[in-house]
């Protein structure tokens, strides 16, 4: 099993940045990439990014190009995604995921993901 626990959620007014911080913890070691969903209210669960751990490659949401930056630090076990020119439709329920059964081809989808953090909340005002 892989634990995940996020922090860095909050509240900023549009323009601003936050940054979200996942620490795996546990049979981290299995972890084949790492990623972030988000739930707004009253819509789907929708894949934002995810990064692999060993090549570091990455992939992003439309929406969120250009705007949002996933990282990882190996030694840490922990990822990251920075936030910058936060809008309003921003505003979620933020979950890390985590994966011992990647696959590249659906790197967007929920069942790719079989350790999910708790989430944390980020709201934008405008």
């Amino acid at each position: 099993q892989v634990q995940l626990v996020e922090s860095g959620g909050g509240w900023v007014q549009a323009g601003g940045s936050l940054r979200l911080s996942c620490a795996a913890s546990g049979r981290a070691f299995s972890v084949y990439a790492m990623g972030w969903f988000r739930q707004a209210p009253g819509k789907e669960r929708e894949f934002v990014a995810s990064i692999t751990w060993s090549g570091g490659n990455t992939y992003y949401t439309d929406s969120v190009k250009g705007r949002f930056t996933i990282s990882r630090d190996n030694a840490k076990n922990t990822a990251y995604l920075q936030m910058s020119n936060l809008k309003p439709e921003d505003t979620a329920v933020y979950y890390c995921v985590a994966t011992n059964q990647w696959n590249p081809y659906y790197y967007y989808s929920p069942s790719v993901y079989n350790f999910w953090g708790q989430g944390t909340q980020v709201t934008v005002s405008s």
